[in-house]
C-alpha cells in the first residue's frame, strides 16, 4: 500500500466524525430506553417494541434496497466526474421509493387487525396503524443518510441522524409520558422525532450538496441499478426480519414483558457495534471506488479489521463481565435478568464486526451483492430454527443464542469468501497482539467484578480496570504498526511515540546526550 493512502486519511476523519455521532446517538437511545423502562411497564414496552419491529420490517419491501445502489453507484459516477450522472441516481432512487413506500404503508394499515389478533396483542393494532406513516418517512430518511455516505460528508449525517433525531424524539417522549399518554407517547416521540430529523437532513444536504443536485440530470440505466439493488434488497429484508425474529419469536411463545427485557439486554449487547458502525459507512464507498486494487483492498480491510478489534475487544470484555450491574444502574433490577443475553451477544457481535459486519460491508463494497445476500439467508436460517428451537425451552436466552449462532457462522461464511475470492484476510502479527492483549485486560476486569459488591461501583470501576490495563498491554507488546500511526494521526495521536522500541530510543539518545 501507498504510504500516503488518502483512504486511510478518510476512514480516520470520516470514522471519527461517525464515532461521535454514534457516540452521542448511543447516550441518546440510552437515555430514551431508561425513560420509556421507568415510566411505563415492560408489557407496554415490549408492544412499542412488537410494533416498531413489524414496521422496520415492512419498510425495507417498501424501499426495495435501492437507497444501498446510492453508496455504491454515486461515489463512482464523482470519481468520474460525472455529476449528472450522480444526481440520476439518488432522484431515480427517491421517487420509485416514494411510492412503493406509500403502498407498503397502506398494506400495513389495512392488515393491522390481522396482526394484532395473530400475535394475541389487541393494542398493537392502534400501535401499527400510527406507525404506517413513517414507512415512506422511512425511505426517505434511509436515502438521506446513503446520500451522505456516498458524497463522503457523514458530519451531515449525525446531524440529522445522531443529533436532531434523538434529541427531539427524546424531549417529546419525555413531555407525553409526564403528561400521562403512556404508549401514545413513546408513538409520538418516535414519529415526531423523525418527521424533524428527515426536514432538517433534507434542507442540509440541499445546501451542502448544491453542486451535485444543480447539475443537469443525466438518468442512467434502470437494469445496473436493479441488478445491484435487488439481491441487497431481498438481503434486507431477510437481514432485518432476521434482526426483528427474536421479537416476533419471543412475542409467539412469551409475553410482551419479556419481548421489553429482552430487548434491553440486546440492546447493551449491540452497544459494542458503535466502532464498526462509526468505520463501515464511509468504508463501503472506499472499497467501492478501488475495488479492482486488491492489495490496496486487502491493506485498507486489514487497517480496518484491526482498529474495529482493537476498540470493540474492551468494550465486550467491560459488558460481558459487568452485564448485571449496567442492566441494574441504567434501567431497573427487574431487567438484571437479560445478563446472559448480554454476555452471548457480546461475543457474538465481537467476533462478526471483525470479520466484515454482520451486513456485509466489505463483500457489498467489492460489488458481490448476491454473496451477501446468500450470506443473510443463513443468517436467518440459523437464527430462526435455533430461536424456535431454544426460546420454548429456556426463555429469552434461547432468542439470544440464536443471533449469537448466526452471527459466528456467517462471520466464518465471510472470512472463507473473502480469502476464496480475493485472498483477503486479517490475520497478521499484529492482529494477533490486538487479540492477545484482551487476555490481562479480562483478567483485571474479573478481579474487580470479584472484589467489589456495589453495582454501582462496578459500573464505575471495570472500564477504567479494563481499559487501562488492555492499553498497556497494547504498548508493552509494541502492537502499533506504521499504517495503525498514520491513521492515528488522523485523530492528533502520536503512536509512533507509545511503544517500547520507541522509548528506549528516546532514553538512549537523551544518555548519549549527556
Amino acid at each position: 500500500m501507498s504510504d500516503h493512502d488518502e483512504g486511510v486519511s478518510v476512514l480516520a476523519k470520516q470514522g471519527t466524525i461517525t464515532f461521535v455521532g454514534n457516540v452521542a446517538n448511543g447516550l441518546f437511545g440510552f437515555a430514551i430506553v431508561m425513560l420509556m423502562t421507568r415510566y411505563v411497564s415492560p408489557s407496554i414496552y415490549g408492544l412499542f417494541i412488537l410494533a416498531t419491529s413489524i414496521v422496520l420490517f415492512m419498510q425495507v419491501f417498501g424501499n426495495l434496497g435501492l437507497p444501498l445502489a446510492i453508496d455504491y453507484f454515486v461515489p463512482q459516477y464523482l470519481d468520474d466526474g460525472e455529476q449528472g450522472k450522480a444526481k440520476g441516481v439518488i432522484v431515480q432512487v427517491t421517487a420509485t421509493v416514494l411510492v412503493t413506500s406509500t403502498i407498503v404503508a397502506g398494506v400495513l394499515a389495512y392488515g393491522a387487525t390481522f396482526l394484532s389478533v395473530f400475535l394475541g396483542e389487541p393494542s398493537l393494532r392502534i400501535a401499527l396503524l400510527a406507525l404506517s406513516v413513517t414507512i415512506p418517512m422511512l425511505a426517505i430518511y434511509n436515502v438521506l443518510l446513503t446520500s451522505y455516505y456516498s458524497i463522503k460528508k457523514l458530519q451531515y449525517r449525525v446531524i440529522m441522524r445522531d443529533l436532531v433525531r434523538p434529541t427531539v424524539r427524546f424531549s417529546i417522549t419525555l413531555g407525553l409520558l409526564l403528561a400521562g399518554f403512556g404508549l401514545f407517547g413513546l408513538l409520538g416521540g418516535y414519529i415526531v422525532g423523525l418527521l424533524v430529523a428527515i426536514s432538517v437532513g433534507t434542507a442540509v444536504f440541499l445546501y451542502k450538496a448544491w453542486s451535485v443536485l444543480t447539475a443537469e440530470t443525466e438518468f442512467v440505466p434502470a437494469r445496473p441499478l436493479v441488478t445491484y439493488s435487488v439481491p441487497l434488497a431481498m438481503t434486507s429484508v431477510v437481514f432485518v426480519l432476521m434482526g426483528q425474529v427474536d421479537y416476533f419469536v419471543l412475542g409467539f411463545f412469551l409475553d410482551s414483558g419479556d419481548v421489553g427485557i429482552y430487548r434491553v439486554g440486546y440492546m447493551l449487547g449491540s452497544a459494542l457495534m458503535i466502532i464498526f458502525n462509526s468505520l463501515a459507512p464511509v468504508f463501503k464507498p472506499l472499497i467501492a471506488e478501488t475495488r479492482d486494487d486488491s492489495e490496496l483492498v486487502r491493506e485498507r480491510f486489514r487497517i480496518a479489521a484491526r482498529w474495529i478489534a482493537g476498540f470493540t475487544l474492551p468494550i465486550a470484555i467491560v459488558l460481558s463481565l459487568g452485564a448485571t450491574s449496567y442492566l441494574s444502574v441504567f434501567y431497573t433490577p427487574q431487567y438484571a435478568e437479560a445478563n446472559l443475553v448480554v454476555v452471548t451477544l457480546c461475543g457474538a457481535f465481537l467476533f462478526n464486526a471483525v470479520f466484515g459486519g454482520p451486513d456485509g460491508t466489505l463483500l457489498q463494497g467489492m460489488g458481490y451483492s448476491r454473496i451477501v445476500f446468500a450470506n443473510t439467508l443463513v443468517l436467518f436460517g440459523a437464527n430462526t430454527l435455533v430461536s424456535f428451537l431454544l426460546v420454548p425451552r429456556i426463555g429469552i436466552e434461547g432468542a439470544a443464542i440464536g443471533s449469537a449462532t448466526a452471527l459466528v457462522l456467517v462471520g466464518l461464511l465471510t472470512l472463507a469468501e473473502l480469502y476464496y475470492l480475493d485472498r483477503v484476510h486479517p490475520f497478521t502479527a499484529a492482529f494477533g497482539k490486538v487479540l492477545l492483549a484482551g487476555v490481562p485486560a479480562t483478567a483485571a476486569g474479573a478481579v474487580v467484578v470479584t472484589l467489589l459488591e456495589s453495582t454501582t461501583a462496578i459500573a464505575a470501576a471495570l472500564p477504567v480496570a479494563v481499559v487501562g490495563t488492555y492499553a498497556l498491554a497494547l504498548v508493552a507488546t509494541d502492537a502499533f504498526t506504521e499504517a495503525d500511526a498514520r491513521m492515528a494521526a488522523e485523530f492528533g495521536v502520536g503512536l509512533e511515540n507509545w511503544s517500547p522500541r520507541s522509548t528506549l530510543d528516546r532514553l538512549g539518545s537523551r544518555l548519549r546526550g549527556r
